[in-house]
């Protein structure tokens, strides 16, 4: 396992920080892909502490040309990718008709149409390397168990990339690239510091309502990558479809 080359998406903050770090901590080459140049700079920054190397370029995931220079650069400085980690997203809150057209494109760009470019041409260089491990993960919600209403387009988008996980999974068999579902709970990052707070006065009581927000605890970044970790490097002879990570209810006194 020792100097893979991975990729994450939405490497700016967060879940996909806190798995670059992760990475560079077993001494990978980690390529960090987001919009935000100046959070990258910093993730590139933290994997290298940790002992890795990083190479941070700015990626649109829902445009292809910006998919296929990212990895172009990636692979010119590190080589061919073999682990892949489809971070990014981005949810906006309110009912279907709340939401402008734009919106609603957006999230569906980002979420789901984004992974696939990404995992296509992941793909297209892992299938000339057979000797090698090679894996994708897909950063999934429990919201495509436990329906959130306000919320429609972003569980969508989650249940959809599930669906194409699932799908790519089989379309790979034999080949010895393991793609994985890492299905989280609520999850302590800067995902949802754009919302309104209104928003949440309003949603709150009715997720409560359908049995959905039991409780407020939540997941930190650096349990995500553990598990993110953890699916990449089980043994060859070994594959765990999809993981579901929920936070721990606090213990009643």
């Amino acid at each position: 396992m020792t100097g893979r080359i991975a990729v994450v998406t939405g490497a700016s903050s967060g879940v996909g920080r806190a798995t670059a770090v992760a990475f560079g901590a077993r001494g990978w080459s980690v390529g960090l892909g987001a919009r935000r140049d100046d959070a990258l700079t910093e993730t590139a920054a933290l994997v290298e502490q940790a002992g890795g190397r990083a190479l941070a370029a700015r990626l649109d995931v829902g445009d292809a040309d910006s998919v296929d220079a990212f990895f172009a650069a990636i692979e010119a400085d590190f080589g061919p990718v073999d682990t892949v980690v489809n971070n990014a997203g981005v949810a906006r809150p309110g009912d279907v008709t709340a939401l402008a057209p734009d919106v609603h494109r957006m999230i569906v760009e980002t979420n789901l149409l984004g992974a696939i470019l990404v995992t296509r041409r992941a793909l297209l260089a892992m299938r000339e390397r057979p000797d090698t491990a090679r894996d994708i993960v897909f950063i999934s919600s429990d919201s495509t168990v436990h329906l959130r209403p306000g919320l429609a387009t972003y569980l969508a988008t989650k249940a959809g990339l599930e669906a194409f996980a699932a799908t790519v999974a089989l379309e790979c068999e034999g080949t010895g690239i393991r793609t994985s579902v890492l299905r989280l709970g609520p999850t302590l990052t800067g995902f949802a510091e754009e919302w309104d707070l209104d928003v949440f006065t309003e949603l709150m009581p009715r997720w409560h309502r359908f049995g959905v927000q039991r409780h407020f605890e939540t997941l930190e970044p650096d349990d995500v990558a553990d598990s993110v970790v953890h699916l990449v490097t089980a043994p060859a002879h070994s594959w765990v479809p999809i993981l579901e990570l929920q936070p721990n209810p606090p213990v009643e006194n």
